[in-house]
């Protein structure tokens, strides 16, 4: 197990399996997990127990080296297909991620105009007005939905505070189809428990969730790297697109990464 953090505010661009060749930003601390979420399959490992506030980068700070990476990426001609909110944990936990959010769209209009602004959030911060109004914004708001099951989806992506699951779908039918959602699909064993989100009775409640929110766009995948718990399984191919397969199928356009 050999999980990893970014270890600056902007990195890459690198090669992303949703998003082509992208640019991130990462708006947490670089030496440490921040998020509401514990989920086992997380690359960036377990999410902390850490009483000290975290020390979120300022929005000048964060515009300011966005600004200096576009201008050296254009002197050099490069190609990019997308800015990447994601990161060492929850973008949308930053207190100033609307204002950053906003910020950053005329500096993609100034430099690479054809590039998608894309925010990748677990989208337990929809409920907020401000972070919501925001994420309409966005080219892509990709928000994560790993099971329509509130006990499956507690196993996996081990929430912590309140969690409601049928406020956020509640909040998820609110951008009315501008939505993306992704869903990381595995089995494995945890705390002598299975975890599978791909059984059966797990993908019809899923379906039925998609047919409320509507997305425009729903992203499937599976394992890619190392894992914050040990002894998960990567679901192959054939079988994300046999799920792709029953999405489409809703009339709702379906992305497989491998």
């Amino acid at each position: 197990m050999s999980t990893f953090l970014f270890n600056s505010i902007i990195f890459g661009p690198v090669w992303s399996r949703r998003l082509g060749e992208s640019l991130g930003v990462n708006l947490l601390p670089v030496n440490r997990k921040t998020c509401n979420f514990n989920c086992i399959y997380c690359e960036c490992g377990l999410t902390p127990d850490l009483e000290s506030k975290p020390d979120f980068p300022s929005r000048h700070h964060v515009l300011q080296l966005l600004r200096k990476r576009l201008i050296r990426m254009k002197e050099e001609n490069l190609y990019l297909n997308s800015i990447t909110f994601a990161g060492n944990g929850e973008p949308t936990l930053h207190p100033e991620f609307p204002e950053i959010l906003n910020g950053t769209i005329p500096l993609r209009d100034e430099f690479f105009p054809e590039t998608v602004i894309a925010v990748l959030s677990n989208a337990t911060m929809i409920g907020n007005e401000r972070i919501f109004n925001a994420l309409l914004q966005a080219d892509l708001s990709i928000m994560k939905l790993d099971s329509a099951n509130a006990e499956t989806l507690r196993k996996i992506n081990c929430p912590r505070g309140s969690f409601n699951l049928n406020e956020i779908v509640d909040r998820l039918c609110a951008f009315n189809g501008n939505v993306t959602i992704q869903t990381l699909f595995f089995r494995g064993f945890y705390n002598n428990f299975m975890v599978d989100n791909t059984t059966e009775k797990e993908i019809e409640e899923w379906l039925k969730v998609l047919q409320k929110i509507r997305p425009e766009n729903v992203m499937i995948y599976s394992i890619a790297r190392d894992t914050a718990v040990p002894g998960l399984e990567k679901i192959d191919q054939d079988e994300l697109y046999a799920i792709a397969h029953k999405v489409e199928q809703l009339g709702i356009q379906t992305q497989v990464n491998p």
